[in-house]
């Protein structure tokens, strides 16, 4: 016999030998499937979902969603109601498995989807599958308007939520805030709501934004519950970018500004600031906006014509830093004491130069900061964007999430500290007012030359 022939025979009995091998495991494992309550296929379960239900056949939000089974032996193992937009219904399931109900109100407007997962008492499982829609709100809804409108900012822009109804008690604004989402991309950015009053809510990260991200705000409010006869309606999300990491920092001490561009430094500037009696505030501030040419007359803050510190001047290449008036400005009067000596009324004075320079290398949102000046701190919010004066542990009490949502009262950081951790009282010119819109045009007026 052939070599060939010889090794051919061998394979057909190495083959022979592994088919008698694999039967009776293939056997074992058909024999294990049929009796394995894993490999079956879910049965019908036999499970009641209730909802109450208005008169036009669909469920009343406010009445709870229930489950019960019919089969004795059976248990319910699993259960997920979802509406449309992924929101899913919380809910408790009873000590015997065999019941389960919400524990918060649906939403008004939708349409939920009940996936109810069971097992009998053999171990079988079960599914049932349903849909169901709720009455929709009749009336006005609770709307939010994210700002600041769509566009590049610099990053320190928080991001403001307004509410067009008021919002109080802390349940309720728990709801809201829930509902009330920002991301970062693609660069994630931890952050929080801070509840400045009943309608209005800051979103800030714990440090800047990060520089060329994308900034998505958006609601899911809609439909939901947020207090009696009032629920929430559906909005248009905001969509904002970041630009460089744009820096300018005084030192009223040194009487200097520095510029920086994504931490490294492009310029520096001699500068005049606030002296005695109108000192500069404070504290970390953000760009309102750019005002190439600006009217600055000193009776709009309380001082009298005639007096030695009146003024009517013309003031080119301003940048708003306060609703109040505080501006970053030429000052071509004050040149010989720039980097000398504090001469203004409250602005941060410069050449005309660099005041153009500075003018044209800043957009809103940027960050404008002073340290070592005998002024108080900027407040976080009724005069501009000062929110990165609270601390990061002081930002988070003024969220409901957390137990909180406005009304904090931070730790004020002394004159001329040089902190920005804290909030502060507004100088003269200030407490004639509460600047905080700047569609009021009351509160646009110029501060100080």
């Amino acid at each position: 016999m052939s070599h060939s022939s010889i090794a051919n025979r061998r394979r057909r009995m190495t083959v022979l030998r592994c088919a008698l091998m694999l039967a009776p495991l293939a056997a074992a494992l058909s024999a294990c499937n049929d009796g394995n309550p894993l490999a079956a296929s879910p049965y019908d379960a036999q499970a009641t979902i209730a909802y109450g239900t208005s008169s036009g056949g669909k469920a009343d939000p406010n009445k709870p969603l229930e489950i019960t089974l019919k089969d004795d032996g059976a248990k319910i193992t699993d259960v997920t109601a979802t509406d449309a937009s992924g929101r899913w219904v919380r809910g408790e399931l009873s000590a015997d498995g065999r019941r389960w109900h919400s524990t918060a109100p649906l939403a008004a407007g939708v349409h939920y989807t009940v996936r109810v997962s069971t097992e009998d008492s053999d171990g079988h499982p079960g599914r049932k599958v349903s849909g169901f829609d709720t009455t929709s709100v009749r009336g006005a809804g609770l709307h939010v308007t994210f700002g600041p409108k769509g566009g590049t900012y610099g990053v320190g822009q928080p991001v403001t939520a307004t509410l067009s109804a008021p919002v109080k008690d802390p349940a309720a604004r728990a709801a809201v805030e829930s509902n009330l989402h920002v991301t970062s991309a693609p660069q994630a950015a931890q952050g929080s709501w801070y509840w400045v009053d009943d309608k209005t809510l800051h979103y800030r990260p714990s440090q800047y934004w990060p520089a060329h991200a994308t900034i998505t705000a958006s609601s899911t409010l809609s439909g939901v519950l947020v207090k009696n006869g009032l629920y929430g309606s559906a909005d248009k999300p905001l969509t904002v970018h970041t630009g460089d990491r744009i820096e300018a920092i005084t030192d009223a001490g040194s009487h200097e500004m520095t510029f920086k561009d994504d931490g490294k430094v492009v310029r520096t500037m001699p500068v005049t600031t606030g002296k005695p009696g109108f000192d500069t505030r404070n504290g970390t501030k953000v760009v309102l906006e750019k005002e190439q040419f600006v009217q600055m007359r000193s009776a709009t803050v309380g001082i009298a014509a005639g007096s030695s510190d009146s003024y009517d001047l013309p003031v080119y290449w301003a940048v708003r830093v306060t609703w109040s008036g505080e501006y970053v400005h030429a000052a071509p009067w004050s040149q010989g004491s720039q980097g000398y000596a504090n001469v203004s009324h409250g602005c941060t004075g410069m050449s005309t130069a660099n005041a153009e320079w500075l003018f044209e290398h800043v957009q809103p949102g940027d960050i404008v900061k002073v340290v070592n000046s005998d002024g108080p701190t900027m407040t976080p919010f009724d005069n501009g964007f000062g929110d990165w004066n609270l601390t990061w542990s002081q930002w988070k009490q003024g969220s409901a999430l957390a137990g909180g949502g406005g009304g904090v009262t931070p730790k004020l950081p002394a004159p001329g500290s040089g902190s920005d951790s804290g909030g502060g009282q507004t100088s003269i010119g200030d407490q004639e007012q509460e600047p905080h819109l700047p569609s009021d045009p009351a509160r646009l007026r110029p501060e100080a030359a």
